[in-house]
C-alpha cells in the first residue's frame, strides 16, 4: 500500500514538473514580446520580403546608362578631379573658380578623415531603402519595411518625428548640402552632395571653426555629426547622373535621384519610397500641409518628369523595387 502512495507520489511530482517546464518555457519564448519590444525589434527587424541579389536583367538600355566605374564619393586629399568634370561642376551655382580648388579638398581632407574602401566590398550584400520626401508617404504604412533594409538613405530636411508608421525611424545615410543641412544622431553618414566648391568649404568650416555661416543664403554654422561618418559626393559622379542618365534634362540632378544612383552602385538590393506626386497630383513634401506646394516642378533646377520616369523604368527593368 506504501509502495503504491509512493510510486503516485513520485508520478505526481514529475507531472508537476513537466508542467512547471512547460510553463517556463512559454514565457522565456514571450519575454521579449512582454518586456523588451523595443529592443527586440532593434536586434531583428522583419526583413524585406525579396531576396537580396542584383537582377539579372542585362537589358542594352541599363547597360548604356549604368557605369560601375564611376565612384560615387571622393577618396581623399590627393583624388584628382578632371578638367571636364571641373569646368562642368563650376558652372552649377555662383562664378567659376578653379584656382583654389585642390587647396580646397585638402583642407577639407584634413579636418575629416578620408573613404575607408571598405564601404565597397562587393562580398557585401547590401539592402538598402532610399526614403523620398514626396507627399505620397502619408498614410503608406511603409515604416516598418524601411527599418527593415540594412541601410536607409534619406535627404534634405526628411523628418521622422510623428511620421514614423509611414516613413520609419532608421537613418544611416542622410544626403544633404548646406542650405539644406541639419543636425544627425549618432552612427549617421552625413553624405555631402556639393554644388560648388563653397560648400566643401562649408563643411570644412562646419567641422572646425566654423567661420563659414552663409553661402547664397544662411546656413548652420556649426552642425552636429560623427565626423568620422561624413562622406563627399565626386563631382564626377554628379556630372555622370546629369550627362548618362538625365540626358541633360535640368540644370543638376535633384538630391533624390542622386541618392538613387548612389544606392544603385553601392547596394545589391534597392527599394525606393517617397518619390514623385501624392494621390492628389501635388508635388510636396509629406510633413506640409499646403494644398498647392510644388516648387520642386516650378523651379526647372531639376526636371521631376524626367526623374520620375527614369524611376519608373528602373523599376521595369527589375533594377530597383518601387513601393507607390
Amino acid at each position: 500500500m506504501q509502495c503504491r502512495k509512493r510510486t503516485q507520489v513520485v508520478l505526481a511530482l514529475c507531472l508537476l514538473l513537466v508542467l512547471w517546464q512547460s510553463f517556463q518555457a512559454s514565457i522565456s519564448g514571450l519575454g521579449h514580446l512582454l518586456f523588451t519590444p523595443s529592443l527586440s525589434a532593434a536586434r531583428h527587424p522583419p526583413q524585406p520580403t525579396a531576396r537580396c541579389s542584383p537582377s539579372t536583367n542585362t537589358s542594352a538600355w541599363f547597360n548604356a546608362h549604368y557605369n560601375a566605374a564611376v565612384r560615387p564619393l571622393l577618396t581623399g586629399a590627393a583624388h584628382e578631379l578632371s578638367l571636364d568634370v571641373v569646368q562642368w561642376w563650376l558652372t552649377l551655382q555662383g562664378p567659376p573658380d578653379s584656382s583654389q580648388l585642390q587647396t580646397i579638398i585638402q583642407e577639407l581632407f584634413a579636418v575629416l578623415p578620408a573613404l575607408k574602401g571598405s564601404m565597397w566590398d562587393p562580398s557585401q550584400c547590401r539592402r538598402c531603402a532610399v526614403v523620398g520626401n514626396s507627399g505620397r508617404l502619408k498614410g503608406s504604412r511603409h515604416g516598418p519595411r524601411i527599418d527593415a533594409h540594412d541601410w536607409v538613405l534619406r535627404m534634405n530636411r526628411a523628418k521622422t518625428a510623428g511620421f514614423e508608421m509611414d516613413v520609419g525611424t532608421r537613418t544611416t545615410h542622410h544626403f544633404m548640402y548646406p542650405e539644406s543641412a541639419m543636425n544627425l544622431w549618432p552612427g549617421v553618414h552625413l553624405v555631402l552632395v556639393p554644388f560648388k566648391p563653397l560648400d566643401l568649404k562649408w563643411v570644412t568650416s562646419a567641422f572646425s571653426t566654423g567661420e563659414l555661416s552663409r553661402t547664397y543664403m544662411r546656413v548652420k554654422q556649426f552642425i552636429k555629426a560623427d565626423r568620422d561618418k561624413v562622406l563627399i559626393l565626386n563631382p564626377a559622379f554628379l556630372k555622370y547622373i546629369h550627362e548618362t542618365w538625365l540626358q541633360g534634362h535640368g540644370r543638376y540632378p535633384s538630391t533624390g535621384f542622386t541618392a538613387l544612383l548612389f544606392a544603385l552602385h553601392a547596394c545589391q538590393q534597392v527599394s525606393v519610397f517617397g518619390f514623385g506626386a501624392d494621390s492628389k497630383g501635388n508635388w510636396h513634401h509629406y510633413w506640409e500641409e499646403n494644398r498647392w506646394s510644388g516648387a520642386f516642378r516650378r523651379t526647372r533646377v531639376h526636371d521631376a518628369d524626367v526623374e520620375f520616369s527614369l524611376i519608373q523604368r528602373l523599376a521595369a527593368e527589375g533594377r530597383i523595387l518601387f513601393y507607390k
